[in-house]
């Protein structure tokens, strides 16, 4: 199976109740072969429009932090918790994730990425375990089961929300570049 079919199969998914208020199914963007790949919680009012994640004001900051450590949003892959839009832009339930899940676990497993970069705390909390806690685990390396690096960080709307955090996003993504700069031939 292909991303692409992966997507095309979600065109459909009525698994949870978030289907009923979608315009979009946000399932992802980016290179299919990347060895960076970063997940966020889901899609807002911006995403839900255009089927893209990180389209709004924190995914132009997210596009900005890529900038500064040398990549772009078609060198990496782009991918959220959950692909419907949870209304007024709350944060996904248990119920909600556990329904996305299967279908990111397969974009991982299609993509391969070498490292995740976990944005937030629904992120954190829905891949490493309901306890994480993101302002504990920011800034640290985690590795899955596959061997698949893994760094927590604040998502980019938290930082528009408090700049307190842009010095903290800063150096995780520091660690990230210098991890990656280790992948390239």
């Amino acid at each position: 199976m292909s991303l692409e079919q992966l997507a095309s199969d979600m065109q459909q998914c009525t698994r949870c109740g978030l289907a009923e208020s979608r315009n979009n199914i946000v399932f992802g963007v980016g290179n299919p072969e990347a060895k960076l790949m970063l997940i966020g919680e889901g899609p807002g009012k911006d995403e839900d429009e255009q089927g893209i994640p990180f389209v709004g004001r924190a995914g132009q900051l997210l596009d900005r932090i890529l900038a500064a450590i040398h990549l772009t949003r078609e060198e990496v892959y782009i991918a959220n918790i959950v692909k419907c839009r949870p209304p007024n832009n709350r944060v996904p339930t248990r119920v909600e994730a556990a329904a996305c899940l299967p279908y990111l676990y397969r974009q991982i497993e299609l993509i391969k990425p070498s490292i995740i970069v976990l944005l937030g705390s629904t992120a954190l909390q829905n891949l490493i375990g309901p306890d994480s806690r993101i302002t504990r685990m920011r800034g640290q390396w985690l590795e899955s089961k596959s061997g698949i690096k893994i760094m927590p960080t604040y998502h980019p709307a938290a930082v528009l929300r408090d700049p307190s955090k842009r010095r903290p996003v800063w150096e995780d993504f520091q660690m990230i570049q210098a991890e990656y700069q280790k992948l390239l031939p």
